[in-house]
């Protein structure tokens, strides 16, 4: 009987998983109750698994993270960095826009250093195109590798609120993503 029952647990919290994921890509401001609704199960059992709101969207949060590290890693990063990053930037659009408002969700709910600790590994993934780059002279090198990272993610951050809002269309996010870094990766003349 116990095993049925962690069977059953690891069952609910699966699904659990599931609707928040897809929930909070919709809406980041949707209710438990909604998200324990979608997943079939009662609040009761929502919170059995997870103590609160925040704990439930840290832990999807982290699972969207480690999916999308795996998907970055199969993108090719060889030959002109400037391609390069024109390829991981759009992957990681694709990602964005496939966790939509998700990443608004974690912003409103997690404490920001937990927020970015969260990211390291995407970041990382990063990391090494950007110091080639900078080596082969295709991006500038006059300004903090790490601030460079950090404009990485805000930009893409930034894209997904701003289609969020209605501000601008997703289909053009990430055309405008790629211009914005590329010319921001641009050494003055």
């Amino acid at each position: 009987m116990t095993a049925v029952k962690r069977a059953d647990a690891r069952k609910n919290i699966e699904s659990i998983m599931d609707a928040a994921t897809a929930c909070l890509a919709r809406d980041p401001d949707v209710s438990v109750a909604e998200i324990a609704k979608a997943a079939g199960v009662g609040r009761v059992t929502l919170y059995g698994h997870f103590e609160s709101r925040a704990t439930l969207v840290t832990q999807v949060v982290a699972r969207a993270i480690q999916q999308s590290d795996e998907a970055l890693g199969a993108v090719d990063l060889d030959g002109d960095p400037r391609a390069a990053l024109r390829r991981l930037l759009e992957a990681s659009w694709k990602l964005t826009q496939q966790y939509g408002a998700l990443i608004v969700a974690a912003e409103q709910s997690m404490p920001h250093e937990q927020f970015q600790a969260i990211h390291v590994g995407l970041i990382d993934r990063w990391k090494p195109l950007m110091e080639r780059g900078r080596s082969e002279g295709s991006f500038r090198d006059d300004q903090p590798l790490q601030w460079q990272l950090t404009l990485l993610q805000s930009v893409l951050h930034a894209a997904s609120g701003a289609v969020y809002r209605g501000e601008i269309d997703a289909a053009e996010a990430a055309g405008l993503i790629d211009g914005t870094i590329q010319a921001a990766l641009t050494a003055p003349e």
